[in-house]
């Protein structure tokens, strides 16, 4: 078996592409390094989350709590058309950094699961950080476990929330949802 370092954003998103993983030959490890998830608060349940779906299956679990939340702010306010691929960015690059530093034979991210994120930019920011530290980034598009992801979690009523993480991804989703309430 391969070992896979698996940056992994939250419980949910890591139903489909965990199982995937294990399926082809790898062993993966979570790791939770986010920063950009915002409140506190939220951060918090969305780490009890993938606690608890990391102890169900069975699989280890590496948690950075490093919450720098200043650090993140500037650098999303530094950029703001650029805030997700900075996002993108220092994940992969952290996640690149600790498997190189342990002997993980490569490393991936759950982001790669989702159809609402950036998906070409997660891409670049990964390959970016694997040619950085010298790791191999394993690339697969784990958008067709979407589904999946969304009713396995339901069934099982694992904490889910609304928005990606950041607190600019909070405001725009519960601002549209008031704008289509008021229209």
């Amino acid at each position: 078996m391969k070992s896979i370092l698996l940056h992994a954003c939250c419980g949910p998103c890591s139903i489909y592409p965990s199982g995937f993983l294990q399926e082809n030959g790898y062993q993966p490890e979570l790791y939770y390094f986010n920063p950009n998830i915002h409140p506190y608060q939220e951060f918090k349940r969305r780490l009890a989350a993938l606690h608890d779906f990391a102890q169900v299956e069975k699989l280890p679990l590496i948690v950075d709590k490093n919450y720098d939340l200043e650090v993140f702010l500037r650098g999303a306010l530094a950029e703001p058309e650029l805030r997700c691929y900075y996002c993108y960015r220092i994940r992969m690059r952290k996640t690149a950094e600790y498997a190189k530093n342990n002997g993980y034979d490569s490393f991936s991210s759950t982001l790669l699961g989702s159809p609402y994120q950036r998906h070409e930019d997660i891409k670049k920011a990964a390959e970016e950080a694997a040619g950085l530290y010298g790791v191999k980034f394993s690339y697969f598009d784990f958008r067709d476990g979407f589904s999946i992801c969304t009713k396995v979690s339901r069934e099982r009523e694992m904490y889910r929330q609304a928005y990606c993480g950041c607190i600019f991804s909070e405001r725009d989703r519960y601002e549209k949802k008031r704008k289509e309430n008021v229209q």
